[in-house]
Order: structure tokens, then sequence, then C-alpha cells
């Protein structure tokens, strides 16, 4: 199922950060507990990181087709929220061997990351990636 560029962000770091808003596979995914902020893995889910299309790929037929390249990217290694860059995120990602990968009910406007993890409302996990 495609997804709206709209309704992802890409967030640059050490382990990338995929966040999605009304995505399709919500209920498919695990809820995210995260324990002293480590993101469990998301089994049998996968990601392909590239430059114009990123594929989150579920069980049997869930999964996501995301247009990579218009989609949102911050780069928040600075600690400061900036415009980033397709490419580096996929670079990023590259290096982490996958990427956190979080579902949604709405994007948030600030990244907390406590509070995406500690509300019970996130979907997701590390998923390993595929290149």
């Amino acid at each position: 199922m495609l997804l709206p560029p709209e309704k992802t962000l890409f967030v640059r770091g050490a382990t990338p950060v995929l966040l999605l808003s009304d995505a399709p596979v919500h209920e498919i995914l695990p809820t995210v507990t995260a324990l002293d902020g480590a993101v469990p893995p998301c089994e049998g889910w996968s990601i392909t990181p590239k430059l114009t299309l990123c594929v989150v790929d579920g069980p049997g037929d869930a999964g996501l087709l995301i247009p990579a390249l218009a989609a949102p990217v911050i780069d928040t290694a600075h600690g400061a929220t900036a415009p980033g860059d397709m490419g580096d995120w996929c670079t990023d990602a590259e290096r982490a061997g996958g990427a956190v990968v979080l579902s949604l009910d709405e994007l948030p406007e600030i990244l907390d990351w406590a509070l995406q993890l500690g509300s019970g409302a996130a979907h997701g996990g590390f998923m390993a990636s595929l290149n």
C-alpha cells in the first residue's frame, strides 16, 4: 500500500527513525514498549531504505511503499531540528543495519521520544534493513 510522503517523517541519527501517521499497517505492528529508551526489534518486519522509495515489508501482504524523495527529513544530530537529506538518512540506516519505524496516530510537532515511546500509542520497533 502506498503511504503519502506527507504522512511520514524521516529522522536522522545514529539509529534513524521513520515516523508514520495514519498508516494502514498500524494495528498489525506490535505496540512499542521501550524499556530505558531501547526500542525492541519488530519481528517479521524489514525496511529497504532507498533514495527514491522506502519499502516497509511485513508478514503476508502487510507493508508500505513510501515515495522517499518527496518525504520530509530532519536532522537532529546536532541537537537542533533542521532539514535533512534523504541520501544521508539512507546512509544512517545502512550504518545502523536498519531503522526504528514508529506508527503514530499523528506526526508530532515536537520530537519527544519519551512521550512517543511511553504513551503506549506507538506501534512498530527496530526493523532490519534488507540492503
